[in-house]
């Protein structure tokens, strides 16, 4: 069996138990998500219990949901984007133990949520073109850089050439903090991982049927230009899905 194979299989019940977590050990939780530096320009979000949107029925929304490559040039609206970041990424609670774990709209295992959400917006009303981070904690856009027309077609050639990313209103870039996982399941976790990255997409297809806006999931791309785009390090934090969102021509 090849290593890519054995990805896909749980860890030995003789590897789990010989593992001790940094959960077990006592080990200080990593943060929930990375700090805002001080001096960062933040925009407030819509909050959600203000959002007057979403309304179509969870059924309508599964039947017409497919990846979609075409978009117009209608900007999204802060409110909107603020929906969407709320489905995919957005806090319910946290845990009563607070620092070890939060419950957002989307499952994790052991509610580590790994995810980093950078977006990289090009048309959305009231936010000027530039990389931001989604700031869960507080629900709102921390900016990373700003914008240049280079960094749009950079973008489309970091994704292979796939030239309708450029015509995205905003486009999701999720990247992984392995430890958030590992501090608590150790070589039990990049399946886990991976496959939380897929229920945080799969929220994102189904709230953008509910706006009039599609997107299409991308793991083609230059993981190495990805990593420099957004700016990790490709180690302790890791780009590993896109996915461009924009209003669905009518």
């Amino acid at each position: 069996m090849g290593m890519s194979r054995q990805h896909l299989r749980n860890p030995s019940p003789e590897a789990l138990e010989s593992h001790e977590s940094d959960q077990r050990k006592g080990v200080t939780p990593p943060p929930l998500e990375k700090p805002i530096e001080a001096g960062a320009k933040v925009i407030p979000l819509v909050p959600a219990d203000k959002i007057a949107l979403g309304a179509m029925p969870l059924v309508e929304a599964i039947r017409k949901r497919e990846s979609r490559r075409q978009f117009s040039d209608e900007a999204l609206t802060l409110e909107e984007l603020s929906f969407l970041l709320w489905a995919t990424q957005g806090i319910r609670r946290t845990h009563p133990r607070s620092g070890w774990a939060m419950m957002r709209t989307v499952p994790s295992g052991g509610c580590r949520h790994p995810f980093e959400t950078y977006l990289w917006i090009r048309n959305v009303e009231s936010v000027p073109r530039g990389l931001y981070r989604y700031g869960a904690l507080e629900h709102r856009l921390v900016k990373v850089r700003a914008g240049h027309v280079e960094d749009e077609s950079s973008l489309a050639a970091v994704c292979c050439g796939q030239q309708f990313v450029d015509t995205a209103a905003v486009t999701f870039i999720w990247a992984a903090i392995p430890y958030r996982t590992e501090w608590r399941y150790g070589p039990d976790s990049l399946k886990d991982i991976l496959l939380s990255c897929g229920h945080i997409c799969q929220n994102l297809y189904l709230a953008c049927e509910a706006i009039g806006a599609g997107t299409c999931a991308i793991v083609s791309y230059n993981q190495d230009l990805l990593d420099k785009f957004v700016g990790v390090n490709g180690v302790d934090e890791i780009s590993l899905y896109v996915a461009p969102v924009g209003k669905v021509p009518t």
